[in-house]
């Protein structure tokens, strides 16, 4: 073959007679660069406070969530202008009921909160579903992951769905999760659920900012109190025993009965409610209405007797102390002289030159001397 034919169609061949093939006109490029770039620099266009306020008020969900994507960015140019969107938000915020919603992988907490969450869309309610993963620290991934399972709820026009910041402490990214309520609350949405992933130390940031929590257990997985901390379950306003259903149904009745004994040895809430226990399918969608109707029951309970302002109050004042706890932590450890000697007294450290709590010491006085 000649080397003509090699840089152009070997069709072209002298061998294959009776064959010609044009070499045609050179095409443009696939991707026309100078609109990626209009539209990259519009995506970087910061807006106004002033725009994503009035946007969240106009219940923009696009601009929504922009503001959500300013809250979880560690840029101080980002966190400057979150910082002031909440603060405009916050006189439209606190008007809805907020949900915890928590339960041991496999339980079927993501069926649940679709079979629940279509339920309260379909009664009128706007939606809200927020998240809390504890397995972010290590894995770096976000948990939803299960908005790809909750295919009805995503594409309800009265749901909004929001995985957690993919990075970070649990203490900031609960923190997150909290102003992010401000702002959906400010969007109109009338009901929030916040999910979590696991049973630990997550579990108590979903309960510092929740009306009620409630806890997704399934029966069939050996000793149904095992593998519950005390602690959950005395956080729990309501517990729900899913995948009660064929075979499983009369299993399920006797983990509710077990729940039900060990509910009876915890002492009695602060809000004088006594938690329940009930079996539902959320496959099937079966008792998911009295599930629902035991979270209005414990509303209008807890408003009636005062505690759910005063529950209201003291989480507003905890998350005041753990927005203090984490800003300190974060300006000792971006300090440029902080960073500089870190390094410098691990080595000491490990050379057994000095403790732990005199170079911990040493470090704060540093970073204090700089106040």
């Amino acid at each position: 073959m000649s080397n003509n034919c090699k840089d152009h169609h070997p069709e072209n061949d002298p061998q294959y007679k009776g064959l010609a093939v044009n070499s045609g006109v050179s095409q443009p490029e696939i991707v026309n660069q100078s609109a990626v770039e209009r539209f990259l620099n519009k995506q970087r266009r910061l807006l106004t406070v002033d725009e994503y306020v009035q946007g969240i008020l106009d219940q923009n969900i696009t601009i929504l969530s922009k503001a959500v994507t300013l809250i979880e960015s560690s840029n101080p140019k980002h966190q400057k202008i979150a910082q002031e969107v909440i603060k405009r938000c916050l006189p439209y915020s606190g008007k809805s009921i907020r949900i915890g919603i928590t339960g041991v992988p496999g339980a079927g907490k993501s069926t649940f909160i679709e079979a629940l969450g279509t339920l309260v869309t379909g009664k009128g309610h706007k939606l809200a579903v927020l998240a809390i993963d504890p397995s972010s620290e290590r894995t770096k991934g976000s948990i939803l992951g299960d908005k790809t399972r909750m295919e009805d709820l995503s594409a309800d026009p009265n749901a909004y769905i929001r995985p957690s910041p993919s990075a970070g402490s649990l203490g900031g990214v609960a923190r997150k999760t909290r102003e992010t309520i401000i702002l959906v609350e400010a969007a109109g949405f009338d009901t929030i659920f916040i999910e979590t992933v696991g049973v630990g130390q997550s579990e108590t940031a979903v309960h510092s900012m929740v009306d009620f929590f409630l806890l997704i257990q399934i029966a069939g997985a050996g000793d149904e109190l095992q593998g519950i901390k005390r602690g959950i379950m005395e956080m729990a306003d309501g517990i729900a025993i899913n995948k009660a259903e064929d075979d499983n149904a009369n299993k399920a009745e006797l983990a509710a009965a077990q729940f039900r004994n060990a509910l009876h040895l915890f002492p009695k809430p602060k809000s004088g409610w006594s938690p329940q226990v009930v079996t539902c399918s959320a496959l099937y969608k079966l008792r998911i209405t009295e599930i629902w109707t035991m979270m209005m029951d414990y509303m209008s309970f807890t408003q009636e007797n005062k505690y759910f302002d005063l529950r209201r109050s003291e989480q507003d004042k905890y998350w005041m102390y753990e927005t203090i706890n984490e800003r300190l932590k974060n300006d000792f450890f971006h300090n440029q002289e902080i960073k500089a000697l870190l390094g410098k007294y691990e080595d000491e450290i490990e050379k057994d030159k000095i403790s732990s709590f005199g170079a911990a010491q040493e470090l704060l006085d540093k970073y204090r001397s700089q106040l």
